[in-house]
């Protein structure tokens, strides 16, 4: 059977550029892997921030754009983005939290203890201390690797048709289903980050996409011939994929499934580094082939952001 080895990446909109790389590198730690622009909007920014070199199950991406209306968070969507903290660093992060002012609240889900927390955008993010997966290797102000983020731990699906999601995520991309508990479904795939994956069974509200709210969460394809067996497999199954499109960092193909949320396929390979060094990664704006003829134009058009130490409160 065809099976994806768990979350690719996560992509959410959000208003403002330089607010978001604050506080996804300032106070999170992540690094800033790829400042380049929305393929399908020129005019804005597609910020990727992930470990060290952006590796698949590391990645968070945000289409900023200060004209978007606020989004609103519910079915049909990503509700909860969940990030693996080494085991024994749940403390440091209470403390860093509290440096900039961040509320927070604690709780347990399947046994395990969840840091829950907004962004400024007020997307839903939680930490949670696993011992499985790599470290991640970025320093930054005072993060160090026995602290720092590794990646995803998995998400929280909101989902319109609940049962219908999760025979998708068991019946297409190959997730095993390994419990339920307090209104919770749970699935697991095989790898060591971006594994784990939540369906809340009881309904919320309608979600409304705009600023502070995930665009989509794309699933890893192992290189572009898994990808066309995907596109293969989907059509099979009665979905309709786009046709693969070309990402620069990675080739895709996107498809909503019967609970309303988009997913998307995406391949592991080429990566970050295609473009520029990997010790260069997210210091200037990297264009596709076909905009450098624009980059004068985008440039101005552009706000200025940089990555920025943080003093906290």
């Amino acid at each position: 059977m065809q099976q994806t080895s768990g979350i690719h990446h996560i992509t959410a909109m959000v208003n403002d550029a330089q607010r978001n790389i604050d506080f996804y590198a300032g106070v999170l730690g992540l690094r800033l892997v790829k400042k380049t622009i929305n393929f399908d909007r020129p005019q804005s920014y597609h910020l990727y921030f992930g470990n060290e070199a952006g590796e698949p199950g590391t990645v968070i991406t945000f289409f900023p754009w200060p004209k978007q209306l606020k989004g609103r968070i519910g079915m049909g969507q990503v509700g909860v983005t969940a990030y693996s903290i080494p085991t024994g660093s749940l403390e440091f992060w209470k403390k860093r939290l509290s440096k900039f002012g961040i509320d927070f609240k604690t709780h347990k889900r399947f046994g395990e203890s969840y840091l829950a927390f907004q962004d400024p955008d007020i997307l839903e993010l939680e930490l949670m201390e696993r011992s499985n997966g790599p470290v991640n290797n970025w320093s930054f102000q005072g993060i160090e690797a026995e602290h720092a983020i590794k990646g995803f731990a998995g998400a929280t699906l909101l989902s319109a048709q609940p049962n219908k999601t999760a025979e998708v995520l068991e019946n297409v991309l190959g997730l095993t289903c390994i419990g339920d508990e307090d209104g919770y479904l749970r699935f697991k795939s095989e790898a060591t980050l971006g594994n784990i994956i939540d369906i809340k069974l009881t309904p919320s509200v309608r979600g409304l996409m705009g600023a502070g709210t995930v665009h989509h969460i794309a699933w890893r394809a192992k290189d572009e011939k898994d990808l066309l067996k995907w596109s293969e497999l989907l059509k099979n199954k009665g979905y309709y994929p786009t046709e693969i499109r070309d990402r620069n960092y990675f080739k895709a193909v996107y498809f909503h499934e019967d609970g309303g949320i988009l997913f998307e396929i995406a391949t592991d390979p080429p990566g970050f580094a295609v473009d520029e060094p990997q010790s260069e990664l997210g210091t200037k704006l990297m264009l596709p082939s076909w905009l450098e003829e624009k980059r004068e134009e985008l440039e101005e058009t552009l706000p200025p952001v940089e990555v920025r130490v943080l003093e906290g409160e």
